[in-house]
Formats: C-alpha cells, sequence, structure tokens
C-alpha cells in the first residue's frame, strides 16, 4: 500500500534549485542536438592540466587567498574573463 507523501505548508516558500533547473535545460537541449556548455552542476569529463593546478596552487600560497568571494564575483576576474569573451 502507498501513502500520499504529504508537505508541511510552512515549505510552501522553498522554491526549486535553479542550478539543477539550469542543468535540465542543458540536458534538454543537449539531446535535441544544439552544441551546449553548461555552467550549471556536474563534474568535467577530465582532470585540471596540471599547469593550472601548479598556478592556482601559487596564487594560493602567495596571496593567502583561499575565503569565500562576494556572491557576485571577484570583479577584476570578472572583466578579466569578459575582456577574453
Amino acid at each position: 500500500m502507498t501513502y500520499p507523501i504529504k508537505i508541511a505548508s510552512r515549505l510552501d516558500p522553498i522554491k526549486p534549485s535553479i542550478t539543477l533547473a539550469v542543468t535540465a535545460k542543458a540536458a534538454k537541449l543537449k539531446a535535441d542536438g544544439i552544441d551546449v556548455v553548461s555552467f550549471g552542476a556536474g563534474e568535467p569529463d577530465f582532470d585540471t592540466p596540471q599547469h593550472i593546478k601548479d598556478a592556482a596552487t601559487a596564487a594560493l600560497a602567495k596571496t593567502g587567498a583561499g575565503k569565500y568571494t562576494e556572491v557576485g564575483g571577484v570583479v577584476a576576474l570578472r572583466k578579466a574573463i569578459a575582456a577574453e569573451l
């Protein structure tokens, strides 16, 4: 015998994960044959190149960085990435 799941109404304000929605949309587009670079959830299917690991390690050691950034990201990094695109 199965019973319907009853969820407390106080949980109504909780919305579905946007990350999961983006991942699902990317998967659907890929299934439809569209070339997609998804920035949703997931794991790369390749290892990080060693020179990138080395550069990250050196930068962390040099700057002492290692804490969370602002929610919007590091402005200088965002500008550098935008300039490359």
